[in-house]
């Protein structure tokens, strides 16, 4: 009964409109108080231990570093030079927004970031050229996805934090699969391109190649430093978005110098809102769970669903993916975690599945959701920058949608795409 009340007030409270973060502490502050435990000091002490937590401080620091990037000018010259490189093959523009996105996803570790900074060239870019609109802005949304599959990925350190796995392994364990689903983009930009019938732009001098090369090569070895810096033990991932804030600064001040006072104080406001909006909702989750834990909830849907004769790792699979596309539906990657995974890893733990494996599969599924109505946020990226309705953007993202599935499931059915890395770092 009480699961039940919970989940209908915290519904309630979103389909008022109120923020999910202020949602989930107001719906956990009336459970406590109608079970008679409200005190008012267990809230504010949750919200406080929730946050005060070094792992997290890896967010504000990639946080800053994404909005640099794509307000700095190093998304920019990225962009530049693998047109010069790629932009002549069929497709070519299609391919350079794909391996854009992986790029700018090594660096941010945020999906509406990524869409973002790259969608704001790319789509106009790709429209000029001859592209379909819908096509455009469908590939840019579900290329910008990758945001939190490549490492740095911020609903990874959440994942981590939430589950207490290593942050590094999480990682590691990211990076086959992201190449993997970046080569399936690529593949299929190729070959529709190739059906469509769409351009290719003039192919580039090698001399323009190299000059635009040395432009972009102080934002190509971000991604270097790094990964470079996490598994080679010489950072924390926590250390290491700090160096790669620090980096953006110096590279946009000293090597580009493209941007003003009035640019900094947007990259600075962008990138606190950003910041406090994943911590408030990870406050706002964490008391949550509080209170699903102290009606041992977790517990005892775990023991309703190891009930199930049939209950096995497939069918367990299964049912997370059909619920996290339902929740995506409606919430961000990371208020989705911090709500199912206390009452999930339970039973993954029984049925003896790797948390790393389920983390790969959970951030495809969540990659998906960024894409789905009606509260996919690159959805709403690529609808602003292109001026068009949700559900135009939608319809360029369903062919997309149904390669991620196909891919997903690829994942789930073959563990070792996302292990075998972090193996070899044992």
């Amino acid at each position: 009964m009480e699961t039940i009340l919970l989940f209908s007030t915290f519904a309630i409270l979103l389909l008022l409109r109120i923020p999910i973060a202020v949602a989930l502490i107001a719906a956990t502050t009336f459970m406590f108080w109608l079970d008679g435990s409200f005190n008012m000091w267990t809230i504010p002490q949750k919200i406080f231990t929730s946050m005060n937590s070094v792992t997290l401080m890896a967010i504000p620091g990639f946080v800053l570093a994404g909005t640099i990037i794509a307000k700095g000018g190093i998304a920019k010259y990225l962009i530049d030079s693998l047109r010069a490189w790629i932009g002549h093959i069929s497709g070519g523009l299609s391919v350079v927004t794909i391996v854009a996105c992986a790029f700018f996803a090594a660096i941010s570790g945020s999906s509406p970031a990524t869409a973002a900074a790259i969608g704001s060239i790319m789509v106009p870019a790709m429209v000029n050229a001859g592209y379909s609109k819908r096509y455009a802005m469908g590939l840019v949304a579900a290329s910008g996805t990758l945001g939190i599959l490549i490492p740095p990925s911020i609903p990874l350190i959440v994942y981590g934090v939430v589950t207490e796995q290593s942050i590094g392994a999480l990682f590691m364990a990211g990076v086959i699969p992201g190449v993997g689903l970046t080569l399936c983009l690529v593949i299929y930009s190729i070959i529709y391109a190739r059906i469509k019938g769409y351009g290719k732009l003039e192919k580039a001098s090698w001399r323009e190649r190299i000059q635009a090369s040395r432009k972009a090569i102080w934002g190509a070895f971000l991604p270097v430093l790094i990964l470079g810096c996490i598994y080679t033990g010489t950072t924390t991932p926590t250390e290491a978005s700090i160096v790669s804030a620090v980096y953006a600064v110096i590279v946009s001040l000293l090597m580009y110098k493209e941007t003003s006072l009035q640019k900094w104080k947007e990259i600075i406001n962008e990138s606190i809102g950003i910041t406090a909006m994943i911590m408030l909702i990870i406050a706002g989750a964490m008391t949550f769970s509080l209170f699903m834990t102290q009606e041992q909830i977790p517990q005892a849907l775990a023991a309703k669903m190891m009930a199930l004769e049939s209950l096995d790792v497939l069918l367990f699979f299964v049912l997370t993916a059909i619920l996290f596309f339902i929740l995506g539906m409606f919430l961000e990657s990371s208020s989705i975690m911090l709500i199912t995974l206390p009452l999930l890893l339970p039973i993954m733990l029984s049925l003896g599945i790797n948390p790393i494996h389920f983390a790969i599969v959970m951030i495809i599924n969540m990659e998906i959701a960024q894409i789905t109505p009606p509260v996919g946020l690159n959805l709403f990226v690529i609808g602003g920058i292109a001026k068009s309705k949700l559900g135009e953007v939608f319809r360029g993202c369903v062919p997309f949608i149904v390669l991620m599935i196909i891919y997903m499931v690829i994942v789930m059915a073959w563990p070792e795409l996302s292990l075998w890395l972090p193996k070899q770092q044992t």
